[in-house]
């Protein structure tokens, strides 16, 4: 690990005990820093807070209480999710307390070199590839960030001999200073988390700070079919790759004669990908630019692309019932994702969809509805999607309480030869604490229709 001596001694307060703040109380404890943990959660039955206080941490939780920042902090990690609206945050600020996320902290102690993804879809299967590829490669591939796995606590472990591959959010880029990824990867910017954000213009800065530390020794990788993220990297310093569904971008990743290229390099035939769906093409274009880059074969590569079918939450194939083919696609938390999914089936699709309101219109579904049959709404957002639906001209339009209600509902106006897809255009948090654990509901209620 590097610059543990810049830890050291350092009063640092954590905001949030989630997997992040957990991970980053015990690392920067490790490191020799004065530890003090808040968490909003109530002090009973908190495993993680017990487990701290006997590491020597103090530990405060029930609320967020001002006077925390009487404590002479240096600077405070917060939990992604925790908004800079919250009082502790903004107070934080006020005071010129700097205020990062833990992934400022991975890339100031990790041995490794960093690819880094970020954009608004597609993060998921793009750094899922990109490890893939790197298989059997010169240096080990290591998948971390907001896919799963902690990135400051992988950082940690990490050596030369390792490459880390994390896919990275707005929310934790904003708490960022001297990230700086070896390799960045900007897929896509449209609206979304505006609730977070307040405005298109933030949420972009926001992700483009995945390259605001690159120089010309490093790579940006970007979609070109995108005028925003390209507008936004022409600030870039770093070496400038482009890849596109639509032109030839002889610089990085494009189609030939129906083949994928990178530079001068011949991939593969576009009939031998086997992961469906045009958005996903693009996502295999930006996860070959970086592989390529980063020292991946074309060998590897060809292997991975004719045989990886997707990632678990995204158009995943759940299984065939009668006939109905179901597929999960539960990471869809925004209008965009299930626009794509949507755009993978030319008819005969029962769509679920519904959950958190974020206070957005559903207009810019109704040109992707016109291949759903039927529509079953739930959560929050249902009567909205319905709205959507009756626009779009889709007869059959159904209210379910949940995902659980709504599996059968959509079986049984169902035929054989049709897809039933969960692809909700909203986020879960209404009714399910994760997206995941929305999925595995769906993937339940699927088996228990077998």
């Amino acid at each position: 690990m590097k610059n543990l001596a810049f830890f050291q001694d350092k009063n640092i307060l954590i905001v949030g005990l989630a997997k992040s703040g957990f991970a980053a109380a015990k690392l920067l404890h490790s490191f020799g820093a004065t530890v003090v943990v808040n968490d909003k959660q109530p002090r009973e039955g908190n495993k993680e807070a017990e487990e701290l206080e006997e590491m020597g941490i103090f530990v405060e939780c029930g609320g967020h209480p001002l006077n925390l920042l009487d404590r002479d902090i240096d600077f405070l990690v917060k939990n992604p999710g925790i908004p800079y609206h919250n009082p502790l945050i903004d107070e934080a600020l006020k005071r010129k307390i700097p205020v990062y996320t833990e992934v400022e902290i991975a890339g100031l102690i990790s041995e490794a070199s960093i690819i880094a993804i970020t954009g608004s879809n597609g993060k998921t299967t793009t750094t899922t590839l990109i490890g893939e590829m790197l298989k059997n490669s010169e240096k080990n591939p290591i998948v971390a960030g907001n896919i799963g796995t902690v990135f400051s606590e992988v950082a940690a472990k990490s050596t030369v001999n390792d490459i880390l591959v994390a896919e990275l959010s707005s929310f934790q880029l904003m708490g960022t200073e001297k990230f700086k990824p070896r390799i960045s990867v900007f897929l896509n910017l449209f609206e979304a988390h505006l609730d977070y954000h307040g405005s298109l213009d933030e949420y972009g800065q926001a992700k483009a700070k995945i390259t605001e530390n690159q120089d010309q020794n490093d790579f940006v990788i970007y979609n070109a079919d995108d005028e925003r993220v390209s507008e936004l990297m022409k600030l870039s310093k770093a070496k400038h790759i482009h890849f596109s569904v639509k032109k030839q971008m002889i610089d990085g990743a494009y189609i030939l004669e129906d083949a994928l290229y990178f530079q001068q390099t011949k991939i593969i035939n576009l009939k031998d990908i086997v992961l469906p769906g045009q958005h996903n093409l693009s996502n295999i274009m930006a996860a070959v630019s970086a592989s390529m880059l980063a020292g991946a074969s074309v060998d590897q590569i060809n292997n991975v692309l004719t045989s990886f079918t997707g990632v678990t939450h995204r158009l995943q194939y759940v299984g065939d019932v009668a006939g109905r083919r179901f597929y999960n696609d539960s990471k869809a938390t925004n209008i965009l994702a299930t626009k794509a999914a949507l755009s993978a089936f030319e008819n005969g699709v029962i769509l679920l969809a519904g959950g958190l309101d974020r206070g957005n219109s559903f207009d810019d579904l109704i040109p992707s509805l016109k291949n759903v049959k039927v529509l079953v709404t739930f959560g929050q957002t249902a009567e909205k999607i319905a709205e959507a639906g009756t626009q779009a001209g889709i007869e059959t339009i159904k209210r379910a309480d949940n995902v659980e209600e709504a599996v059968p509902m959509a079986y049984s106006h169902s035929k054989d030869g049709d897809v039933i897809l969960l692809s909700p255009a909203c986020a879960s948090w209404d009714q399910y604490k994760t997206f995941e654990q929305r999925g595995d509901m769906f993937i339940n209620s699927v088996h228990k229709l077998k």
